[in-house]
């Protein structure tokens, strides 16, 4: 039996607008387990990006826990709340948010070094991450202006691991690449789950939703299903027809 990593328990989120109450997440209950590769998917305005952000610390809600490894984290300060996500987790965004006056090495050093002041220690790691994902030396030194996108990307997946984060999340990290760059980061992101790392992925591309072994639905504000894909092995034709009928299913 798999342990439990995150846990909601009726999970609320409302926005406040012009006097108008708006209700993003309604009494949600899940369960998100260590070692798994979870996808959100929904329509927009569902609450995938509320819910992700929720999860990893970088928003509160209104009602409801979450609880990591057993501990609330939900009625954390916003201090304590930094240290968590310091200390635990790890995260990919959309727009990469590498710093362009630093190297891509020393964006990543930057991030190590706020957990581990040992340079040389943070340095050797950050290379084996980088040779993991297909970086090769040419990159390290460049800025962020002078590679791909892609490889942008995967070096920001890098520095999402830095720290060895018992989970990962990420929010749309293909959504402004081309597809070559797009499946470059999947790889890179599956094989990092294939090493037992946790990760938790919101997307709108059934490509991308592909990689994970779980695809939670939300509609509303609420789970409305999920898929157990299994283990990635490929994009073959019985998981892709899987995947989008039960996508068919949820009124994708």
């Amino acid at each position: 039996m798999q342990n439990t990593i995150l846990e909601t328990n009726k999970l609320c989120k409302t926005f406040s607008s012009g006097g108008i109450q708006q209700h993003v997440l309604k009494n949600l209950d899940l369960e998100i387990y260590e070692g798994d590769f979870t996808v959100i998917m929904g329509p927009s305005g569902a609450g995938k990006s509320t819910l992700l952000y929720a999860l990893a610390g970088m928003d509160k809600p209104t009602l409801g826990t979450i609880q990591f490894s057993g501990r609330e984290i939900s009625a954390l300060s916003n201090d304590k709340l930094a240290v968590f996500r310091r200390d635990h987790c790890g995260f990919v965004f959309q727009q990469i948010y590498l710093l362009d006056n630093m190297s891509v090495l020393d964006n990543v050093l930057a991030s190590g070094l706020l957990v581990n002041k040992d340079r040389k220690a943070v340095t050797k790691r950050a290379k084996q991450l980088f040779e993991q994902l297909n970086l090769d030396k040419t990159i390290w030194r460049k800025f962020p202006t002078q590679v791909s996108g892609g490889e942008a990307q995967r070096a920001a997946i890098v520095r999402a691991l830095i720290n060895d984060p018992e989970i990962v999340f990420a929010d749309e990290p293909t959504g402004a690449l081309n597809s070559v760059n797009g499946n470059a980061v999947l790889e890179a992101l599956t094989a990092v789950n294939s090493h037992g790392q946790s990760i938790v992925m919101v997307t709108h591309d059934v490509t991308s939703a592909l990689r994970g072994n779980r695809v939670i639905y939300l509609r509303d504000g609420g789970i409305r299903g999920e898929c157990l894909l299994g283990a990635y092995a490929g994009d073959d034709t019985e998981r892709r027809g899987k995947l989008n009928g039960f996508l068919a299913e949820m009124g994708w």
